[in-house]
């Protein structure tokens, strides 16, 4: 049984950390973007260092007090509040924001779990090198946060997760030990791997404090276009074509339906739009070639094939570097448009890529039985990740069917099970999808995680009712 961090255990905390670390929790601290969840925490640590956030996750072990790590606080799945239990204590790294060292010749990057995911991106970029993880969040987003969700975004395809893109980290375990796991290697086969376990874990495992990132070389070349395919299959045989002509130099696959844009016609008339009228699906990719090859020709080469393939209806591609921004911003502002006309369900869900089609085909379908709901359907289609989005009609509003809500949801949870997909393809299970876990989750694995939270944090102070159900 968790105790609270109340005002007698802040004191008590205080007087082993520097002045300044511990501060009664701001509002900012107890929201999420969705609005889903208030936390209910009263105090916030903000260490500087590691050695400081292993005395405070000590002193919370002693004391039995739950904490929840903090990020940026964009986690879409309420992983970074609490709105019930004893209230916990919240440990932000904001002030861990460092870039360590920079290793251009091995492609790799250390950082704080504190620096955001733009700063990152701009330390590699200094060092004429790239970090791919790309998130619209970026700015406020944390590389801590985003490994301990295994964040996605667009360039999945290419070059993978987040945890595709970690060597080594530094983190403190449930009973305030430090892990010094920054290590540079690309092999290391030394038992278990901590890494891995700590990755995705979602802060129910320990409190990730820095990490050794892996970069990549800039491509000499990138070429954007956008292109207004038939339906989803039409898209699934592009982007073959695309891998077939090009190879893995495919670095984004995005899937648009009309209803988003619509959406940002609506509510974001400043997004300008590609087609007018636009089509009823729309593929967004992007390309980086070595040296010596020339993307818009190597984009030419592939609208022709897909046309002559009668895959695509019409198409262009970016003509400068503020045609490609205005591209990715329609694509990026997608999901601020959607909180405009604001989502009765949203889901971030994946299946295989060849039921990928047939998901969005059934899934409409049943959803549309159910109503004249509209239905907002886009995402990483490279890698199999759709955000199946349910919104009213219009001129009403969510809250008029919060009572079919839940229903919606296990419509389309029930659908990419079925095919072999996941609920959760990128933000995570947090507290949102605690119970689809255990529905959807396979008995074996479940077992196996109680049993490594239960090993590695027995009083089960770490992010509480997250991933997991409390005890």
């Amino acid at each position: 049984m968790l105790n609270a961090a109340d005002a007698n255990f802040a004191e008590s905390l205080q007087k082993d950390l520097p002045q300044d670390t511990l501060r009664p929790a701001e509002p900012r601290y107890l929201e999420e973007p969705r609005g889903t969840w208030q936390g209910n925490s009263d105090w916030v640590a903000l260490p500087r260092n590691v050695e400081e956030v292993s005395r405070i996750v000590r002193a919370c072990n002693a004391a039995q007090v739950g904490i929840i790590p903090y990020g940026g606080g964009t986690g879409l799945v309420g992983g970074q509040v609490t709105g019930s239990g004893p209230a916990p204590l919240i440990v932000s790294l904001e002030r861990m924001s460092a870039i360590r060292a920079v290793h251009p010749l091995e492609n790799v990057l250390i950082a704080e779990a504190g620096a955001t995911l733009a700063e990152v991106q701009s330390a590699a970029q200094e060092a004429a090198r790239l970090f791919p993880l790309s998130l619209a969040s970026e700015g406020t987003a944390r590389i801590g946060g985003n490994l301990a969700t295994n964040a996605g975004g667009v360039n999945v395809l290419r070059y993978g997760n987040a945890r595709e893109l970690c060597l080594g980290l530094e983190a403190v375990l449930p009973d305030g030990q430090i892990w010094h796991g920054l290590r540079r290697l690309r092999k290391d086969n030394t038992g278990y791997d901590l890494r891995n376990l700590l990755i995705g874990a979602e802060g129910t495992l320990g409190i990730i404090t820095a990490a050794v990132l892996k970069l990549s070389p800039i491509p000499a070349g990138r070429g954007t276009a956008i292109m207004a395919v038939r339906d989803p299959a039409a898209a699934l045989s592009l982007l073959s074509l695309a891998r077939n002509q090009m190879g893995e130099t495919v670095s984004a696959f995005e899937l648009i339906d009309r209803t988003g844009t619509d959406f940002l016609a609506e509510t974001m008339p400043q997004v300008r739009l590609p087609f007018d009228p636009m089509p009823e699906w729309i593929v967004l990719t992007e390309i980086g070639l070595p040296r010596g090859l020339e993307p818009s020709e190597a984009l030419e080469d592939l609208f022709a094939a897909a046309a002559e393939a009668e895959l695509v209806t019409d198409g262009l591609i970016a003509q400068s570097e503020a045609q490609r921004a205005e591209f990715w911003t329609m694509r990026e502002s997608i999901p601020l448009a959607n909180r405009h006309i604001g989502s009765i369900a949203s889901h971030d869900i994946s299946v295989p890529l060849g039921a990928l089609a047939e998901f969005i085909r059934r899934g409409k379908d049943a959803i549309c039985a159910e109503g004249q709901f509209r239905i907002n359907c886009f995402g990483h289609v490279g890698d199999g990740n759709l955000h199946f989005n349910i919104f009213p009609p219009v001129g009403r509003s969510k809250k008029e069917f919060s009572n079919v809500k839940d229903g919606l949801t296990r419509i389309v949870h029930d659908l990419a099970h079925e095919l072999g997909g996941s609920v959760s393809a990128e933000h995570g299970i947090g507290r949102l999808k605690v119970e689809d876990l255990s529905r959807y989750g396979d008995p074996a694995k479940l077992s196996a995680i109680r049993a490594i939270k239960d090993a590695l944090d027995p009083h089960g102070i770490m992010n509480p009712g997250a991933v997991l159900h409390r005890d």
